[in-house]
């Protein structure tokens, strides 16, 4: 929980604070008044970086540094990013106490829930993996090291495939059997995931839609999680020639995808948009369950002009899902939201 803010020289934002009550905090005001930048602060504080952003882009035009400072139930905590040159240059403190980054424990569990989330089945794969491997490394020790271990490897490997047929063969091998192994670890963890979401799915979107339906997600994984590595591998020496000739790597984990089922049909393409909706809704759920699980933790639930984007009866399943949890929720129309709070909420107008 999030008591106080205060942002200097943060995006749109010279030196503005801001404080929340524990339950419904529902911030109001015009397109481009800063709401999405005050729920990025929240996040830059939680988790110590920016879902949307690098950071040099956080710091407001023409200055050289930005500080938020958060009042949180576990600690206080501080974030100074200066500018340097070509680079940034970050740095926390957590009741006073230096950290260079901040490790999982660290982190303030905290679940966004915001528009391009609603295109999560209409986009390319790209988008897809990169949420569900996010929601991974939020939930999973040691996933992120993975990821980034993977991504190390993947490039290593393509660009040694960049470098011509005679060094590229003398060397891939090494690359392949890394690049296998570390492919494995995050196929399984990934599979994992969808075989948890799986077990709430169905029965989530059924209560959301008010009517019994078949909710499934599957990872359209390239091989079988139980000999991944092996199969892998030998994809990539069989592929060896084509991957030179493109000069990138073609299978492995960075290639793969998540597929929606709805009643057996792809979601993607058969959904309409207020199926789409419940089930984006259904999974935002599952990820409120799943952060809360994982870290002991109520987290800090942020909702984005999303309720914009849904109708009656989802805006009431979503707010059904927030009692006990606080909740940031920006939009540009009071009215719309207010009537769905009867009880103690607070409004934060920009």
């Amino acid at each position: 929980m999030i008591s106080s803010i205060r942002l200097q020289n943060f995006r749109s934002y010279s030196d503005s604070s801001f404080e929340f009550e524990p339950g419904v905090n529902i911030i109001v005001g015009p397109n481009a008044s800063g709401k999405t930048n005050l729920l990025e602060a929240v996040i830059l504080l939680s988790r110590g970086s920016s879902y949307r952003a690098r950071d040099v882009e956080l710091i407001r035009f023409s200055k050289d540094w930005t500080r938020l400072e958060g009042d949180f139930q576990q600690n206080k905590r501080i974030i100074k990013i200066k500018r340097q040159a070509e680079i940034t240059d970050k740095d926390f403190e957590l009741d006073n106490n230096p950290f260079r980054r901040l490790s999982m424990e660290r982190t303030v569990p905290v679940v966004l829930f915001e528009p391009n989330h609603l295109q999560l089945m209409s986009r390319g794969p790209n988008q897809r993996r990169e949420y569900f491997d996010e929601l991974l490394e939020r939930s999973r020790p040691g996933f992120k090291a993975l990821s980034a271990g993977y991504r190390r490897t993947l490039a290593q490997r393509n660009a040694l495939l960049k470098h011509g047929r005679t060094r590229a063969a003398a060397q891939l091998f090494a690359w392949d059997l890394r690049l296998s192994e570390l492919g494995s670890q995050i196929a399984i963890a990934r599979q994992g995931l969808v075989d948890d979401i799986n077990q709430a799915l169905s029965k989530t979107y059924s209560a959301i839609a008010k009517k019994k339906s078949q909710a499934r997600l599957d990872y359209a994984s390239h091989f079988p999680a139980e000999n991944y590595a092996s199969r892998l591998l030998s994809k990539l020496h069989s592929s060896i020639n084509l991957d030179l000739d493109r000069g990138f790597t073609g299978s492995g984990p960075h290639r793969e995808d998540f597929i929606f089922y709805l009643n057996s049909q792809p979601a993607g393409i058969s959904a309409s948009r207020g199926e789409t909706r419940s089930l984006l809704l259904a999974l935002k759920i599952f990820e409120l369950k799943l952060i809360e699980k994982t870290r002991e933790k109520k987290p800090i639930f942020l909702l984005d002009d999303v309720f914009s984007e849904l109708d009656g009866a989802r805006r009431k399943a979503l707010v059904g899902r927030l009692k006990n949890h606080q909740t940031l929720i920006t939009t540009t129309d009071a009215e719309a939201v207010l009537e769905y709070f009867a009880g103690s909420h607070k409004i934060i107008a920009l």
